[in-house]
């Protein structure tokens, strides 16, 4: 029981952290290349990671097949993942980029029976139909429809592919390295991976610098990209990959939260409605 509330305290804490990301994430694309931040993030968090990880004594990967399975999670889960979020992030809507990013459980539940052997039960279905529409209706409520041009749609769904992926070569071929060596590495593979893109598509960086942009860097840096990160990779190394990831699902959950702390934007009873069904869907995951 005690293995068991550390794993859900840990994801929730780890969606919050993921919901909280958007902000930042949103004020490094507008005050610098998305390509290039990226770069500059994941060369920095890595090397941050890799300095803690050695210095805490972590292994790195020691066969070939290895280091190519963690060149292969950064490529997936940063670079195809985040490079694809960050551009479409510069034109389509935030309700219509949270739904997109909520088909993650959806996606994953659909090709974990036949590559991680995770059995998708009748109640698991039904869980994240559920979970994914109590995310509609709330997004539906809280920004309407939205601007979505079907190639900002197309980029942002590309990316959750990525990160689908990224989670199930995790789970093959990367559970059982130092998790810590792990993150370090596979930062410095996502950055390897779009620096030519950024020099290519994005030419010489034009930076429109803010005390809200630097602090941004770093909050994605060392939150996200350090903290968050392994986090998420030790929960997929504790717990079966489509339970874990229903908890994206919670995401507008603490949007809303948020929003009513800081802002004092009103619940409503509709609201209610949705956050109902998200809780009825994980808590079906979870038993299934």
């Amino acid at each position: 029981m005690k293995g068991r509330a550390l794993g859900v305290a840990g994801a929730l804490f780890y969606i919050f952290l993921w919901a909280s990301a958007f902000v930042p994430s949103k004020v490094g694309v507008l005050g610098a290349p998305p390509l290039w931040f990226l770069v500059v993030r994941f060369a920095v968090a890595g090397l941050l990671a890799l300095i803690v990880a050695r210095l805490l004594g972590a292994v790195l990967p020691r066969s070939r097949k290895d280091w190519i399975a963690v060149a292969a999670l950064g490529i997936l889960g940063n670079a195809i993942y985040l490079g694809c979020t960050y551009i479409a992030l510069r034109h389509l809507a935030s309700g219509v980029g949270a739904i997109v990013a909520s088909t993650n459980p959806l996606t994953l539940a659909l090709v974990a029976p036949w590559l991680l052997r995770e059995p998708l039960t009748p109640g698991k279905i039904l869980g994240l139909l559920l979970g994914f529409g109590g995310v509609v209706w709330i997004m539906l409520l809280r920004t309407g429809t939205g601007t979505a041009q079907p190639a900002d749609v197309a980029l942002a769904f590309a990316g959750v592919l990525g990160g689908v992926a990224a989670t199930i070569v995790f789970k093959k071929f990367c559970a059982g390295l130092d998790l810590r060596a792990v993150n370090a590495l596979q930062l410095f593979a996502a950055g390897i991976v779009l620096l030519p893109l950024a020099i290519v598509f994005e030419g010489a960086p034009q930076v429109r610098w803010s005390w809200e942009l630097v602090a941004s860097f770093w909050y994605v840096v060392l939150v996200m990209s350090i903290g968050a990160s392994l986090l998420w990779f030790w929960l997929l190394t504790h717990g079966e990959a489509s339970r874990v990831s229903a908890y994206y699902f919670l995401t507008p959950v603490f949007g809303l939260g948020l929003a009513a702390l800081l802002l004092h934007e009103p619940v409503g009873v509709r609201d209610l409605g949705g956050l109902a069904a998200i809780a009825a869907g994980i808590s079906l995951v979870q038993r299934s």
